[in-house]
C-alpha cells in the first residue's frame, strides 16, 4: 500500500502529458521547435491558453502568440557562455480550416527568433513576426 502512495504523484503527473483529442470542427496546430529551444503556446486572439503544448481554433482568421526560449551561442555573444533568450512571436493567419492539422515550426538564428506556420504537407503558409524579447 505504501508503494502505491509513493507512485501516485508520478502516475497523476503523467496524465498531463496526454494530448487531448482533436476536435474535427476546429483546426489543430502542433508546435515544433528545433533542439536549441522551447516553444510554448501563449494566446489565441488575445486570450490566454491553459495548455501551452498546442492550439485548437475554430475555422477562420486567428492571431496566435507563442513564446520561444532559446540560447544564443557563445560565438554570437562574444562571451564564453551561451546567453539565454526568451521572445514572443505573433502569427496571423486568415484561413484556418476545420479538421485540418497545421505545424508551427520555430527556431533561432543568432539573437533572432523565427516561426512559420505550415500545412500538413509542409507547405509554408505564414510567418510570425518577432515581438518582445527579454523576460517575457
Amino acid at each position: 500500500m505504501r508503494k502505491l502512495f509513493c507512485c501516485l504523484p508520478i502516475l497523476l503527473s503523467g496524465c498531463s502529458l496526454i494530448m487531448p483529442l482533436h476536435d474535427p470542427d476546429q483546426a489543430w496546430v502542433e508546435l515544433h521547435e528545433r533542439q536549441d529551444g522551447r516553444l510554448e503556446a501563449v494566446q489565441v486572439d488575445g486570450q490566454e491558453l491553459e495548455d501551452e503544448r498546442y492550439f485548437q481554433v475554430p475555422p477562420g482568421r486567428h492571431e496566435l502568440q507563442v513564446r520561444l526560449r532559446f540560447e544564443v551561442a557563445p560565438g554570437d555573444t562574444g562571451t564564453a557562455e551561451a546567453l539565454p533568450r526568451t521572445c514572443l512571436l505573433t502569427l496571423n493567419y486568415a484561413d484556418f480550416a476545420a479538421g485540418q492539422r497545421y505545424q508551427l515550426k520555430a527556431g533561432s538564428r543568432g539573437f533572432r527568433p523565427w516561426a512559420q506556420l505550415q500545412d500538413e504537407h509542409g507547405e509554408k503558409l505564414a510567418r510570425a513576426r518577432e515581438g518582445r524579447c527579454g523576460a517575457v
